[in-house]
This record gives structure tokens, sequence and C-alpha cells, in this order.
């Protein structure tokens, strides 16, 4: 940036004087460089440009108000709470009481005279006028930074006043030449935004709502657009693979055994799949889609490609349970057109592994499938050239790189609907097919909310299904009583409920996490077998495992669980012919808990129900860009910025194409920021 003295430079310097304490102050928020101050945001704003008097207030509305402390005092009541009550004028001469709870230290830091700015619930009682105080600031502003202005609220720390950061900000602002821009004014121009130097300003001080706008679109662009550099540098996009002959001969043969057709979205994926496929360059694709969508065909087809040009494939599927049940669908689907298959998987005795090593090393075996035991040692591929993962995010890192070292395409497969928004981030550095819609013949799956009190009704209904012929599922948070949540049905307690409220008739199983993979094959092996009636079950049985006869899901306790990780659970039953219904028995009543559940009542769909619970929880951490050295999001929100982070994801995919080691003359001031923005760790690798 050209600015008349080191941005990086400490504010130890006194580049610029803001006072003799900025330093140890500014540190305990993370602040050392005038650079750090810069990009030092507020974290929102409020308009202050009119405040209310105080004789406009409602009774119970949240408001922000302004006025001078006339007297205070601080009292500690019976139980031995401090209650601090001051009154305070405002610019009318209305007078109001502002009240503080347990901060029993303000009673040093309020004395009359004091002008405060504060936000709180209002409450009226005749003329009486009180302010349950949820957040203050006091003005010691000489600069009116903080009044008659949309105002910047600063993330700080007890003891750092709004006020020394804003007038810390507008000292540095005023002090910098333009700061100059990292992106091309005809990129500025083609995507709408403001120059960045018109951007940081407005940010700290805007002008009007227009501008504040403006500012943050241009700050969020560049959040994303240097974090999508970052992950798609972080790719070795010049990692060469062979490049696959795709022939229509071959996908007719495929095509004549499956019992169906594709969907236009299979359709559509495959063909997104297969042009990776063809190019010489190592394929690197998330294929994701709800329960049921029909991945499994589309994978095995990209497999025949990869057999029929004389190369392996693998499937690495998370659990025992879901890899034998990839290996028998797919032998449906491949076995038919000569496709030589072998199932390794951990279970399997030392005997059976070893030969099936042998076949996999010496190129007798076409397609291998299997859990992680495909990549413990001992097992070489003869020419590895298709990896299709299963549930990536539930493999360790090195477990995956392990499978891939050499370079086969790959292929990501995911069940977990994840809204396209935070698919372009957490999985940034994969290409993006989507699965929309269940394949024909899927039966909608009927879903009602039930209060706990209604439990002997939800039971009734379950027993009448069983005395059908059907299978039921009851799934419960917690595997055993806790202190912390001992209101939650645990699953063994669950379980002898269960035999004491159902008739001796019905048969019933345990399965939780903390049984050996074997015991979890053996339950689950009886229950696919009809040997149960009814599976007791934490979340184990979420991801993948087909038992068509299952037609009731009961979970118990709904509201503990996320909605997306609900409409997974909801996913284990409809996957036969028989009519299919989901029961969540809420605990908690509350009109926030009944309106969230109701989501999964009204939305059969994966993909609205993770965007409506990635509204509801937030994104949490970025799937490993903690220790990764990706840039941090500054103004970003991953939540509200889709749009944002599709265009700025196509212009980093249009930079890397025109100069994919960033040389080139126009690229190296962003080169420097993006440097500057990631941290000076190692890229995550996703493949």
């Amino acid at each position: 940036m050209g600015t008349a003295f080191d941005l990086d430079a400490q504010l130890g310097s006194r580049a610029i004087d803001l006072g003799a304490q900025a330093p140890k102050k500014l540190a305990e928020v993370g602040v050392t460089t005038y650079r750090e101050l810069l990009w030092h945001l507020p974290r929102r704003y409020e308009d202050r440009r009119v405040l209310p008097d105080y004789g406009s207030l409602q009774d119970g509305a949240v408001a922000t108000v302004s006025g001078q402390v006339l007297s205070r005092i601080g009292n500690r009541t019976k139980r031995g709470l401090h209650v601090m009550r001051a009154a305070l004028v405002d610019g009318s001469g209305a007078r109001l009481t502002a009240v503080w709870f347990n901060q029993p230290w303000l009673e040093k830091q309020l004395f009359p005279g004091a002008r405060l700015v504060l936000s709180g619930k209002v409450k009226r009682k005749g003329r009486l006028l009180e302010l349950n105080v949820q957040g203050f600031e006091v003005d010691d502003d000489s600069e009116s930074l903080s009044f008659g202005r949309i105002v910047g609220i600063y993330p700080a720390t007890q003891g750092l006043s709004q006020a020394y950061l804003r007038r810390a900000a507008r000292r540095l602002l005023d002090a910098l030449p333009t700061v100059n821009d990292y992106l091309q004014r005809s990129i500025l121009e083609d995507h709408g935004l403001v120059p960045l130097d018109n951007a940081v300003r407005s940010a700290h001080f805007p002008a009007s709502e227009e501008a504040l706008r403006s500012a943050l679109r241009r700050l969020k662009f560049d959040d994303f657009l240097f974090f999508q550099l970052a992950v798609l540098r972080s790719r070795d996009r010049a990692a060469v693979s062979r490049a696959f002959e795709v022939r229509q001969e071959h996908l007719d043969d495929f095509f004549s055994t499956l019992p169906f057709s594709l969907t236009e979205f299979q359709d559509r994926a495959l063909r997104e799949i297969l042009a990776d496929l063809a190019l010489p360059r190592q394929m690197a694709r998330l294929l994701q889609g709800d329960v049921g969508s029909g991945k499994t065909a589309v994978a095995a087809a990209a497999v025949y490609v990869a057999v029929r040009n004389g190369a392996q494939a693998a499937l690495m599927a998370p659990t025992e349970i879901l890899a034998r049940q990839h290996f028998a669908n797919l032998q449906h689907y491949l076995y038919p057109l000569g496709v030589r298959m072998e199932l390794l998987t951990g279970a399997m005795t030392a005997g059976e592994r070893r030969a099936a090593r042998e076949r996999i090393g010496s190129g007798q075996s076409d397609f291998a499938v299997g859990t992680h035991a495909l990549i413990q040692d001992g097992v070489v591929f003869k020419d590895l050239g298709l990896a299709v993962i299963d549930e990536e995010h539930r493999f360790g890192v090195e477990q995956r790189r392990a499978l891939i070292r050499s370079m086969p395409d790959v292929l990501v497969m995911s069940a977990t609907p994840i809204p396209r928004s935070l698919a372009l981030t957490d999985y940034g550095d994969l290409e993006l097919t989507t699965i929309e819609g269940l394949p024909p013949g899927r039966v909608p799956i009927k879903t009602a909310l039930m209060s706990a009190t209604k439990r002997r009704d939800v039971y009734r209904f379950a027993w009448e299904q069983v005395r059908e012929g059907r299978q039921v599922y009851v799934v419960t948070p917690l595997i055993e009583e806790s202190e912390a949540l001992d209101e939650v049905l645990a699953a063994t307690r669950l379980e002898e409920d269960l035999r004491q409220i159902l008739p001796e008739a019905v048969r019933i199983g345990l399965l939780h996490g903390r049984m050996s993979s074997a015991e979890k094959d053996a339950v689950m092996g009886a229950f696919r077998r009809h040997d149960l009636d009814l599976l007791v079950t934490t979340t184990v049985i979420e991801v993948g495992v087909d038992v068509p006869n299952a037609t009731v899901m009961i979970v118990e306790n709904a509201e503990r669980f996320g909605l997306a990780q609900l409409h997974q659970l909801r996913g284990r039953v409809g996957r036969g012919a028989h009519a299919s219904h989901c029961v969540l028995v809420a605990g908690d009543t509350s009109r926030k808990t009944r309106e969230r559940l109701n989501v999964l009542v009204k939305h059969a769909d994966g993909f609205t129900i993770a965007e409506v619970d990635l509204r509801l929880r937030g994104p949490g951490d970025l799937r490993g860009t903690r220790q990764s050295g990706l840039p941090e999001l500054t103004v970003g929100d991953i939540v509200e910025d889709g749009p944002i982070i599709e265009a700025a994801r196509a212009l980093a995919q249009r930079m890397l194409e025109a100069d994919p080691d960033l040389e080139a003359p126009w690229a190296a001031r962003l080169v420097t920021e993006l440097r500057r923005r990631s941290r000076a760790v190692m890229v995550r690798e996703v493949i």
C-alpha cells in the first residue's frame, strides 16, 4: 500500500499519536501494528443519527438512548444480588432510571456528569421509566464519533472504550493517503465493487446505509476471493492424471444392466464426472445428494469407465456395515459386466485379507471396496485410476492421502446435504456436483411432531406396524444416564422401558457407539434379517445402511438434534415399497422448538433443510481451517453471502486459469495480500 509510513510498523513506533498507552491497550484486542488497527473493523453498527427521547419509548421495547448521569446508587438484595441504579436525563429534560445487575465494579466507573449511550429493554410503570441495560458506553468523545451518525461497535475488552477505538481508527485514516487496491479497475467495474480505500473508510465511518452496504459487500468479496484463491491453489492444479477414454458403447453396456433409468439430475452429475475423467489432470470432485438420491449408480458408471480403460478403482467407506452394503449394491451393477470385485475389511480373517491383497496387487481384481483396511500396510494397487471416498468427513486427512498417493482421479461422495455456500468454502478444493431430488418410485416419508406426553400413542402406532410385519427404529441422543442431561432418555433405559410398554412378541435390540464393531455388525445384521422388530439406537445408524422393511423412525428428545441430522435419521426409512413414517418426540415443547422441528414436517428436501439449519445454528468452524493456513473471514458470512461466494470463486478460478502461479504483473499486489492473509502454515489438503 502506498502510505506515508509503514503500515506494518509497531504501534510503539509512535508514527501516529494514539496516546502513550496505545500499544498496551490495543494489544488486548490483538492489535500490535497500524495494519492490524486498519483491519480491526466494527462487528456491528448502530444508527445513532437520531436517538429517541425518553418520552417516546414503548414498554417492552429494546432501545438505544443517550443521557447524562445525575446520580447513581448500588445496593445488594437479600439474596446477595448487586443492583445499581443510575438516574439519567436526556436533552429534553425527561428522566429515566438505568439498571445494571451484578456489575458492582460500575460504582467506581460511573459518576454524575458522565454522558452515556445505553441499549436495553424498556420497562414503564406509569410515569416511571426504567431501562434494564444490556450494553452501554461512556461518551468521552471530543470528536463526535459516537453520536449523530451510523456508529461502528468494535470488538473490545473491558476497560477499552468504544470511543477510544473510534478515535484511534479516525487518526489512522486521517494520516493515510489512498489505500492502494489489489484488484484491477476492470474487475471492480465487472463486479460492481467500490475501491478498497472507499470500502475501508466507510466500514469504519459510514456516511450512509448505502455507503456501508457497498463497503461491506466489497470487503466480503475480498474475504471470499482470498479464501478461494488459497483453497484452489492448495490443490495441485497441474497434477497429471491419465485421461480416460469415455466411449458411448461402454456407457450403453452399463445402462443395459440397470433396472432403472437415470434421473435428469443423475445424468447431469454423471456427465460432469465423465468430463473430468476425460481430462489429463486429476479429478477432485464432491458428489453430494440426499439420502437415496442415487449417488451409488452414478459412481458405479464412473468405476466402469475406469475399469474399461484398464485401470483399477477403489471405494472406501467409513464403516464395515456400509462397506458391505456398497459391495452388495455395486455387485448388482458391475458383476454382470465382468468387473472383478474385491471386499476388504478389518473383520476378515488374516488369510482372507492376504488373498485379497494379492489379487489387488497383481491386478486380478478390478475394483476393491472396503473400510480403512484398504489403506493399511500391505495393500498395494497394481494401477489405481479412480478412488471413490464415501462420507469423506469421517476419515482423517492421513487416511485419505494414503489411498490416493498414486494420484488417481478422486470422487468424494456425501449423503449429508451441505448448502452450496458452505460446500464452496468447506469443500472449496473440490468441484461440486449435486444430485437433487429422489429417484422415481421412492415413497415420501410422512413426518409428525409429537410431545412427550403422547409417547404411548407413538408406541401403540409402532406396535401396529410391527404386527403388519414392518420394523421400527427408535433413536435416543445418549447411551447412558448423565447428570447434566438426566432428562434425556438414555438408550439403555429406553430399551428397558420399551420392554415394559410393548407386548412380549416385539423383538427388541440395542445398538450404540460404545459397542465393538463386531457387536454392532451382529445387531445390525439381525435387524436386517428381520430377527429383530425394533432397534433402540443412538445416531450410529445415521449414515447409509439399507433396511427396506424398516418403515418407522421414532426420534426421542428430537430437540437435541440438528435439523440436518434429523433429516439423515429420517432417511433410514422409506427405502422400500411400503409407506414410511418419522415421528419426532419432543421433550421440550416451547414455541421456538416447535417452529424449528416443524421445518422437518414441512420440508422433504435435504438441501432446503440444511439451509435452514445453517441459518439457525451458524456454520461453526470451517472444517480444518483452524490449523490450515487459510485466510480468515473478517466480515464474510457463509450463511448470508451465497451469491458473493459464487462470484468470488468464479473470479478466483478465472485468475488461476489465466495465470496458475499468479506471476503476472497484474497479480503482484494480489499475491502480497494473499500471503499477508494466509497464515505461515501449510494449507490444508482435502485430497
